[in-house]
């Protein structure tokens, strides 16, 4: 009996095709064959790089069904390769019934790590990086898409999503409306001869977007809510500068400026409350 293949999920360029790795062109050319989300498009990219493999589609139409005729071949002992379009397959691009399904047959799933469209956007977006959440596309209907927003709005991490060219505007409006003012980054056309950013307030994102005639693909990037400080009564600052006051080695002025520092309670008011003790 042969020995059951493997599943391969190939990250490919976003744009610029200098952007494979050494490693993906390997695996396109030893396995027996290639999944495409478009074979027209993959095409031209296993053309660039001499990859002779056999390619059948594998899409949003009919993953189901073709996952199940892989399925069987890597049972086989046939090693296969999933790419999409572009970037890390599975992110708001077909594959996750794939990968479930090799997994329910015990058919090891192997990742060739390497271009996303979200990592990308994030490095140099200059927002936060620690903690993001990736929500793909905006819904396409203003009601729904602003549901959507308002649901995410007291989210603390970055927010990333993909957006429509044709949509970008509405969405930067929504944006404004539900989240107020937020500093966001428009990334276009990433790693493409075209590519831009811009970074900034949304409503100024919205005034540099308004009558122009938007092309390519774009990710948007919303910074997080705020994260809230603490209420601090008068009674708890009292509290926390009797305790401060017990070392000898501070001053006045010293427990002022640490309290003031801790709380981020203005100096002006911590020494109000406590020139008279």
């Amino acid at each position: 009996m042969s020995p059951t293949g493997t599943l391969y999920i190939v990250a490919t360029p976003i744009g610029n095709l200098e952007d494979i790795t050494l490693r993906a062109i390997r695996i396109l050319k030893e396995v027996g064959l290639i999944a495409a989300e478009d074979t027209r498009h993959t095409r031209k990219l296993l053309n660039a790089f001499d990859v002779q493999t056999p390619v059948v589609s594998l899409h949003e139409h009919n993953e189901e069904k073709r996952s199940l005729s892989l399925i069987v071949k890597m049972k086989e002992g046939l090693s296969v390769a999933y790419v999409s379009d572009a970037g890390t397959p599975g992110l708001s691009d077909p594959g996750f019934r794939l990968i479930r399904a090799a997994l329910a047959n015990e058919i090891s799933v192997v990742p060739i790590p390497g271009v996303s469209a979200v990592i990308t956007a994030l490095s140099a977006s200059g927002l936060p990086m620690n903690r993001f959440l990736f929500q793909g596309f905006l819904p396409a209907k203003t009601a729904r898409r602003r549901q959507e927003l308002a649901e995410l709005s007291m989210e603390t991490p970055t927010l990333v999503f993909f957006e429509s060219p044709n949509r970008l505007l509405s969405a930067l409006h929504d944006v404004s409306d539900i989240m107020g003012n937020r500093d966001v980054v428009v990334c276009r056309e990433l790693t493409k001869i075209y590519e831009s950013f811009f970074r900034g307030p949304v409503q100024e994102a919205i005034r540099a977007m308004e009558g122009r005639r938007i092309k390519g693909e774009i990710t948007l990037l919303v910074s997080g809510c705020p994260e809230a400080k603490p209420e601090w009564s008068d009674t708890a600052l009292l509290q926390r500068f009797e305790q401060l006051r017990q070392n000898p080695a501070l001053s006045r002025r010293d427990c002022v400026d640490r309290i003031a520092a801790e709380t981020g309670v203005p100096k002006s008011r911590v020494y109000r409350l406590t020139v008279t003790e």
